[in-house]
């Protein structure tokens, strides 16, 4: 049988992840670290702390031209992208025709018919052809396959990139700008998805080993991996695809009914909208929550959730972990996962079978860990 390595796709940046001694895994069909020599609880303390680079070139970008890119996206989403002033990003949904969720994406306009966006890594083989399917004359979709990216991220990033490029300082939470970082052009987007404030920096795949260089060489940053960067989104209440949402789930059921703009819920004329509209009316069978373990053991995914008394008596679950963690920041254990809508309130007693044991758990907001965007 082949070395199924052979076959995982590398991002710019793989020779540099060996250079520093990155443990490479497998991830959305590339070979990515999950961390470095000082470890997952390190780089993910050091992100909360300082600042901390991560490699997230395998996430799929693309730009979509044309004076109607907003109207047509907005075939496949319930975001309002026709108000998305230039300069700006957004979070949003691609819904199927049954209102579950093809993927989420960041969205930004950049002005004269631009629209920047980024897709899940494992997702963008599904996403671009089906945005494509809905473009109307006028309107073309360009795949960037020639860039890389990297999230800066953590509360100092800001301050040690701001001499290398002055326009981040100025720039607000979901703000973008197309700049400069000693030389190498670059598009940059306050935003990320560890909870914390930072940049993500699209930049020519040919110049990004050079930049990640310049920025691991600042003052106190390091180098951070998958581990932590699961770790950090899931303390941040932040969904993974293919994990906590998926095609079978709805925005509401996600509790993501923040993405469906104010006009696009007086036309519901998006993917899904009979089904989204009936469970705004009359409630959804299982929610999605945060749940917090007694104790140190973490319930990872697929670990099936009871009410208090159930797991003893071997009767089926009425939801399940889809992500599960410790988290260092929290120093325990914190998870997230759907449950029936009558144990979704916060403080509801749960009850999860890990290893074949009743695990006390309860069900608890999010995010774990105050989100510290800039504001």
């Amino acid at each position: 049988m082949a070395d199924t390595a052979e076959t995982l796709l590398e991002t710019p940046l793989a020779s540099l992840h060996r250079d520093l001694g990155g443990k490479m895994v497998p991830f959305a069909g590339y070979a990515m670290p999950v961390q470095y020599p000082a470890g997952i609880m390190a780089e993910h303390l050091a992100t909360r702390a300082g600042a901390a680079l991560f490699d997230v070139s395998h996430m799929g970008q693309a730009e979509l031209l044309g004076e109607g890119a907003a109207a047509a996206l907005e075939r496949l989403t319930p975001a309002d992208l026709r108000i998305l002033k230039p300069g700006r990003q957004k979070y949003g949904l691609l819904l199927n025709a049954a209102g579950g969720i093809v993927d989420d994406f960041m969205v930004a306009n950049l002005g004269g018919g631009r629209l920047f966006l980024v897709v899940n890594a494992s997702r963008k083989a599904v996403d671009l052809p089906l945005i494509e399917s809905v473009l109307p004359a006028g309107v073309t979709l360009r795949p960037l396959p020639e860039r890389a990216l990297l999230a800066f991220q953590g509360p100092q990033a800001v301050a040690l990139l701001a001499p290398l490029a002055p326009a981040v300082a100025t720039l607000p939470f979901m703000g973008v700008a197309e700049t400069q970082i000693a030389g190498i052009p670059v598009l940059i987007s306050r935003s990320g998805y560890t909870g914390e404030d930072g940049v993500e920096i699209s930049v020519p795949a040919e110049q990004a080993a050079a930049l990640a260089k310049l920025l691991l060489a600042l003052p106190g940053v390091v180098p951070a991996g998958l581990g932590a960067r699961d770790s950090l989104r899931l303390e941040a209440g932040l969904c993974l695809y293919g994990n906590d949402i998926d095609e079978t789930t709805s925005p509401v059921e996600a509790a993501l009914v923040w993405t469906i703009g104010k006009r696009r819920r007086m036309d519901w004329d998006f993917p899904g909208a009979e089904r989204i509209r009936a469970e705004l009316d009359h409630g959804p069978a299982r929610l999605r929550v945060g749940i917090l373990p007694e104790g140190r053991q973490p319930a990872r995914a697929h670990t099936p959730v009871h009410a208090v008394g159930g797991a003893a008596l071997g009767g089926a679950a009425m939801g399940e972990i889809t992500s599960g963690t410790f988290g260092p920041s929290l120093n325990g254990p914190c998870a997230m996962g759907y449950v029936a809508r009558e144990h979704a309130a916060d403080g509801t007693a749960l009850e999860l079978l890990v290893r074949g044991k009743a695990l006390p758990a309860r069900v608890a907001a999010t995010p774990f860990v105050p989100h510290r965007y800039a504001r």
